[in-house]
């Protein structure tokens, strides 16, 4: 078992551990996988990450699978049954924004030929190396987030932008401590 982790996992809480250990700030360019995080990442806004974590399969079956064609198409049948989900964030702003920002991840799926072309173009598909310990934004986070917000796409500023760029390994924010790093 590695000896040390970066300080921001509870070591208490074994998924955000594994989460940790296996998943964040792993270089991803499958648009599945950056969708699901975007999605997750923006119901983050106010809260944690832990909390969001924690909920991640309530928020998997809520939202068909992380499918972003399927929940582009949701309309306010699906907004109401999301309302009274109680495994999920229930913010009726965040909800809409989902679906309106699925429509917008495939617009640019569209546009770019994959999401992942337009994400990792923000670094000339380089990983950026930066500590999180650094700051919550980044010259980086906030040209991906200006972009993303002249498109329309909302609940998605720099902070959430950066953490995003975290999780999906575009920035490797891993800390000094840390044996991911």
């Amino acid at each position: 078992m590695p000896a040390c982790r970066c300080q921001w996992v509870n070591l208490r809480n074994p998924l955000y551990v594994k989460y940790h250990d296996e998943e964040w700030g792993r270089p991803s360019r499958c648009d599945a996988y950056l969708y699901e995080m975007l999605l997750l990442e923006m119901f983050v806004a106010g809260l944690s990450w832990e909390c969001v974590l924690n909920k991640r399969e309530a928020f998997r079956a809520a939202f068909a699978g992380f499918d972003a064609r399927a929940v582009a198409a949701f309309g306010e049948a699906e907004v109401a049954a999301l309302l009274q989900n109680p495994g999920i964030i229930r913010h009726r702003g965040k909800i809409q924004a989902a679906i309106a920002n699925s429509r917008i991840f495939l617009q640019i799926q569209a546009e770019y030929g994959s999401f992942a072309a337009y994400a990792w173009g923000f670094t000339h598909n380089e990983v950026v190396r930066e500590p999180y310990t650094l700051r919550t934004t980044s010259p980086l986070s906030d040209s991906l987030s200006r972009d993303l917000k002249r498109r329309g796409m909302r609940f998605f500023g720099s902070t959430t932008a950066c953490s995003w760029l975290q999780a999906v390994g575009i920035i490797n924010g891993h800390g000094e401590e840390c044996w991911r790093r």
